[in-house]
């Protein structure tokens, strides 16, 4: 068998997204692109022949903090050490950074087997919310420096290069001001069924509520599960729970204002 590993380009990016959706996992309709931007050498694939059989994003945000995801073989390919190869090329890619990722159940003793340990869970959360008159804006060009900032406070690494990708349509960001300080911002994806927010990202509870109930139709959202008020907010909005993951860490787990994170950005990149 003549395996070869190489960076994907961003039409093979979209063509795992595809593998992805149909393994249930509901990407954006828009992903490849943002994806992309956050670390062009940082999505690679096995490939037998032409034909790729394996894939994973492995994105190095800065020296210091990277994160895995999108690890898919394909069905017809399993059980021949294609995903095991995509997997040690994604972590060399990674080096001595702390790297994150979010484990399913059924995978969270393998990772932990090779030094992740877990540090949360987080719980998708799922429901449908009424049209209502709009109340909240969507970010100027000159709100790009706050939303960084806050970006900033809640994740881990700068990731400019993404959010300017990913505050842009087809996507919808929101923000929510209060003293006329930006104290929240949302972005909003189309995916291939309803629409996912993340990240949810505010000072305070009452910033959240309103930057969520400003949304209408079906929304996920990954919620970490330590928002215990929260949830039991979303579960009155009629949200009901999903499948659950974990976040975990290989290396010094990073320094972040979790309190202001009530949706992750996304399980694929963090």
């Amino acid at each position: 068998m003549n395996r070869t590993i190489r960076t994907l380009t961003l039409a093979e990016i979209q063509h795992l997204l595809d593998w992805a959706a149909a393994e249930g996992w509901n990407p954006g309709l828009d992903d490849a692109q943002p994806f992309h931007a956050a670390d062009p050498g940082g999505f690679f694939g096995a490939f037998v022949g032409e034909q790729m059989v394996a894939g994973i994003s492995a994105v190095a945000y800065d020296a210091h903090f990277g994160f895995i995801g999108l690890y898919i073989c394909h069905p017809d390919w399993r059980g021949q050490g294609h995903g095991k190869a995509v997997w040690d090329t994604a972590m060399a890619h990674l080096g001595s950074r702390t790297v994150g990722l979010d484990g399913v159940a059924e995978q969270q003793a393998n990772y932990a087997s090779m030094g992740f340990v877990p540090v949360y869970e987080t719980i998708r959360m799922s429901g449908t919310l009424p049209d209502r008159p709009a109340h909240l804006q969507s970010p100027s060009p000159g709100y790009l420096n706050e939303i960084r900032e806050l970006d900033r406070l809640c994740f881990p690494a700068p990731r400019d290069a993404f959010l300017r990708h990913w505050l842009a349509p087809p996507r919808h960001s929101l923000v929510h001001r209060t003293g006329g300080t930006i104290d929240g911002y949302a972005v909003r994806r189309p995916c291939r069924e309803g629409s996912k927010i993340g990240p949810l990202f505010a000072h305070t509870m009452h910033a959240a509520t309103n930057i969520l109930t400003a949304q209408s139709g079906t929304i996920h959202i990954d919620v970490p599960a330590f928002q215990t008020e929260w949830l039991s907010n979303l579960s009155r909005l009629g949200f009901r729970k999903g499948f659950t993951t974990r976040r975990m860490y290989r290396g010094k787990p990073p320094s972040m204002h979790m309190p202001a994170v009530f949706g992750i950005s996304s399980l694929e990149l963090g």
